[in-house]
């Protein structure tokens, strides 16, 4: 796997797991960390994982950008257009990935790492963990789609009450909301659990199912159900569908590889 200053990427099986490693600004973003980040994602988009896992180390998943390399001057914007165009990137890439995507929050996760949680299929929480949308505390906005994927989650009038009181949403609350998936109290092991069981199944049909609920979110009815007819038929086409029909009539777990 590739080798990065800021991230630990290691291949288990056909699980592709990434941890991000910066615990002394906690886990918050430099530019070079986002590049990494934007990196990765492209790679693991195309590549023949089944799976994505994306996590942090020590107890924090990320907390945005690193203020530390601000300074209140005219460099300021410079500084974070480059950091938040990068991790953007990488959320498009994650959210576009024709594979399931995991994101374990097992600590903090703020301002651009918010939204980094919620570019997940599954969001899984640590008992410890805490999520807050953060940019008013230092007079920003949103980004890293956090205005983007709020409404769309937990609709316009809560999005509303999470960003602008900006009050820490913890993890039962985050699920209740649909912030979230679930919460976990062994976290490690459900999260293995989760990505084993998501890169054991149909990785065709999982990616195109993304790609429609994607889709779907900006289209009306008939256009997003002429895709479904258009995608189920094209499933047909697959080795895993061979495998789950012979399966299903033969009263089997089906074993499905991916193709």
């Amino acid at each position: 796997m590739m080798e990065f200053e800021y991230l630990d990427v290691e291949r288990v099986g056909d699980i592709a797991r990434v941890t991000m490693n910066r615990p002394e600004t906690h886990n918050a973003m430099n530019r070079e960390m986002a590049n990494e980040l934007r990196t990765v994602t492209m790679a693991l988009h195309d590549d023949d994982s089944r799976c994505i896992v994306l996590t942090g180390t020590d107890g924090v998943f990320n907390t945005g950008a690193d203020l530390s390399v601000l300074s209140g001057n005219s460099d300021d914007a410079r500084i974070l257009r480059k950091i938040a165009s990068s991790l953007h990137r990488s959320i498009e890439n994650l959210v576009r990935a024709p594979k399931p995507v995991v994101t374990g929050i097992n600590g903090v996760s703020a301002g651009g790492g918010f939204g980094l949680a919620l570019s997940g299929d599954i969001v899984l929480l640590a008992e410890e963990s805490r999520l807050e949308f953060a940019y008013p505390k230092v007079g920003l906005t949103g980004d890293g789609g956090s205005t983007y994927f709020l409404p769309h989650l937990v609709g316009l009038r809560r999005a509303k009450e999470i960003a602008l009181l900006d009050e820490p949403i913890a993890p039962e609350e985050a699920v209740d909301t649909g912030l979230a998936t679930e919460v976990a109290d062994d976290f490690d092991a459900r999260l293995a659990e989760l990505a084993e069981s998501l890169a054991d199944g149909p990785t065709r049909a999982y990616g195109t199912t993304k790609r429609l609920f994607n889709r779907g979110l900006g289209r009306d009815l008939s256009a997003q159900m002429a895709s479904e007819t258009d995608s189920i038929a094209r499933m047909t086409e697959t080795d895993d569908y061979e495998r789950g029909l012979a399966a299903f009539f033969e009263k089997e777990t089906p074993e499905f590889e991916g193709r």
